[in-house]
């Protein structure tokens, strides 16, 4: 650590853990957020009396979900070249234009996750749960809000998303020494930190109120919450696309695919009428 910033350099981006086998730190704060994120559920799942199977199905329809649709997302809103340029990449953890190099999931947006964790847990419900989409929404959003803390760690261990340009004397600015020399916001961890309190909020809300019972309630408030903190932190993270930086009313990308969200998230939680 420096004086007046911190010098964010690590030795190596990954854990050996035999012979030339790594995993990557980003990889393993996805694992850490699906397996905390599947103990939640199972609390709340004890707590429905649902059965440990319906749980087991829950977990795998939700890393498909949200693994394929935070990885279309990404390159549908920021990098549709790959479609044109690497098509397998996209679809697959290694980078395929140049020679075949193991890249591991990276380029993952939170914007196509919810997308992709919405649309699984419709069809998980229709298949497998067989109440509504609303209810099992309104509960593994709690575990969701969890991983995002984790995942946005795992962009700073990447040093990913990085933030803007920030004064040298400014004691939390973070220099990443893999992209330049340049004291910075950690945009990640701002948002990371956000994210605890959104979960803080969903937990604390479904474990000590009756807004469960309210059909679209939980579900609202993580959305309402969470793009929230997104818009803000927004301000002082660098563009992820040339050209998109206040592309519309001064507004970027991340921003600008959040508001729908927060239309959404106000509708569930207050005009919304619940059937129970």
């Amino acid at each position: 650590m420096d004086f007046l910033h911190i010098v964010w350099d690590p030795a190596s981006d990954g854990l050996k853990l035999f012979g030339n086998f790594k995993i990557h730190y980003y990889s393993l704060m996805w694992m850490i957020a699906f397996i905390l994120g599947y103990q939640i559920m199972k609390k709340v799942y004890s707590n429905e009396n649902q059965s440990e199977k319906k749980l087991e199905s829950l977990f795998m329809y939700s890393v498909l979900g949200i693994m394929i649709g935070a990885r279309l997302g990404h390159v549908i809103f920021y990098q549709t070249e790959l479609f044109r340029e690497d098509f397998f990449s996209v679809f697959l953890p290694f980078k395929f234009s140049g020679g075949i190099e193991f890249t591991g999931f990276r380029g993952l947006a939170s914007h196509g996750a919810t997308i992709g964790m919405i649309i699984s847990m419709y069809i998980y419900n229709k298949k497998v749960l067989k109440k509504s989409v609303l209810w099992i929404l309104d509960r593994v959003v709690i575990a969701c809000a969890l991983g995002g803390i984790f995942i946005r760690i795992g962009n700073f261990f990447n040093s990913e998303i990085i933030g803007k340009p920030a004064d040298e004397n400014l004691p939390w600015g973070v220099v990443f020494k893999n992209v330049d020399n340049i004291v910075r916001h950690p945009g990640q961890l701002y948002e990371a930190f956000g994210y605890i309190f959104v979960f803080i909020i969903l937990f604390f809300t479904y474990w000590k109120s009756n807004k469960a019972k309210n059909e679209g309630f939980l579900f609202g408030l993580f959305l309402l919450l969470l793009m929230t903190v997104r818009v803000f932190v927004e301000k002082f993270k660098i563009a992820q696309v040339d050209g998109r930086e206040d592309w519309i009313l001064g507004l970027n990308t991340g921003q600008i695919l959040s508001i729908p969200f927060i239309i959404i998230g106000l509708y569930y939680m207050f005009l919304h009428k619940s059937n129970q």
